[in-house]
């Protein structure tokens, strides 16, 4: 746009030159050496004006030129002033706020994302999740979320709790299994230690039983009673045993939610548990076992991490598209930040636009202004030569006339 105003400044200097020496031919030579004349000034004119914002026409230091290098960090600041009266008021932005539906919006483009698009999400969410993992303290993160873990469990009332599991499993028949599982387990510890319980008995006994060999018979006989109790607590679903061991069940699930003692004995071995470093130590492994698979999954391509990542952004995505109650709350606190935001922050952005812009040297201020509206500025030099022109010509024609 530049060289084309140049090109009709050219131009009409051409046709003045030209028409001059016609001017005693005809007297139309006349309207068009005073189009040409005009068309010059009011060129040359707007080309000065244009130019005077952002230079030194031809580089002579002319006073009021270069008007934008010149007043850069005025400039800077007019245009944070703007910015901080019209834009960033906490009227304005509720007000601009109020007709946007945030929660939709964000709703539609969660469940109809473009591929790559989807990709990109999930993928730069998973590897921004690996590098938190990866950043923090290890051992610090560890023993923070363990601490929190702890002051949430400290606050628990466990003994009732575990109470009434324990009351409504055995309403429900559901403690048998375990009861048979461990009649079981009493048997397999006993025929794996019977050379230990024979042992205990020997050496109970007296030199004359061991003397005569009954230490023997009566570890036996010991031993194959307690097999056959525990063989026949197992078969028989109405045994004795049975029912002193249900018994002492139901009383354990009443004392754990009523008795003061009990409970007591419940909290102070919860205690134990939580300051135990075993338990402590035991926890940091566990935890540096789930922070690096769950490093390698975000890492993988090829792990089910991208897939549920995208299952949940549809899902939510979903939730926000049809329901108006989560999108009322959604953009209510989206317009809360953003006045918030603008109010607590203003003067901060403000002050970050003026001080960016204070830093930029006066070539890069004129050359993004310039480019901005340059082009819309070579405008007027075309625009000025025609009218320029428009109003010699008239002047010419009313002098003939008159």
């Amino acid at each position: 746009m530049r060289i084309t105003a140049t090109l009709m400044l050219v131009l009409m200097a051409a046709i003045f030159i030209a028409t001059h020496r016609l001017l005693d031919l005809h007297p139309a030579w006349g309207y068009a050496n005073a189009f040409a004349e005009a068309a010059m000034v009011g060129g040359l004119a707007d080309w000065f004006a244009v130019t005077a914002l952002f230079r030194h026409p031809l580089g002579i230091p002319i006073p009021h030129t270069a008007i934008i290098p010149e007043n850069k960090d005025r400039i800077a600041d007019t245009m944070a002033q703007f910015l901080r009266s019209n834009f960033l008021t906490p009227a304005v932005v509720a007000r601009r706020m109020q007709g946007m539906n945030v929660a939709q919006a964000a709703g539609d483009f969660l469940v109809a994302p473009g591929t790559e698009t989807r990709s990109r999400i999930t993928g730069g969410a998973a590897e921004l999740m690996a590098e938190i993992l990866e950043s923090l303290d290890p051992d610090r993160l560890g023993n923070q979320v363990r601490s929190g873990l702890a002051g949430q469990v400290a606050k628990i009332d466990v003994a009732p709790l575990v109470g009434r599991m324990l009351e409504g499993a055995i309403a429900d028949k559901r403690h048998l299994p375990l009861m048979d599982g461990l009649i079981r387990w009493a048997g397999l510890t006993l025929e794996d230690n019977e050379e230990t319980v024979r042992d205990i008995i020997r050496q109970r006994a007296n030199a004359v039983l061991r003397w005569t060999g009954l230490d023997e018979r009566i570890s036996g006989s010991v031993l194959d009673g307690l097999y056959r109790l525990l063989a026949e607590v197992l078969v028989d679903p109405d045994h004795p045993l049975r029912g002193k061991i249900e018994e002492g069940l139901d009383k354990l699930a009443s004392d754990l939610q009523t008795d003061p003692a009990t409970r007591e004995r419940v909290e102070e071995l919860k205690r134990d548990l939580l300051e135990n470093p075993a338990v402590a130590e035991w926890w940091m492994g566990v935890w540096e076992r789930i922070r690096q698979s769950l490093i390698r999954r975000a890492r993988d391509p090829e792990s089910a991490l991208g897939g549920e990542m995208r299952k949940g952004l549809a899902e939510l995505g979903k939730a926000l598209q049809d329901d108006p109650r989560l999108q009322s709350q959604i953009n209510l606190f989206a317009r809360r930040t953003a006045v918030g935001v603008a109010t607590r922050y203003g003067d901060q952005i403000v002050q970050l636009v003026s001080e960016t812009v204070k830093r930029w040297d006066a070539t890069t201020v004129t050359n993004r202004i310039e480019g901005a509206v340059g082009r819309d500025l070579q405008f007027i030099r075309i625009n000025g030569t025609l009218v320029g022109g428009l109003v010699g010509l008239t002047i010419h024609g009313l002098i003939e006339i008159f």
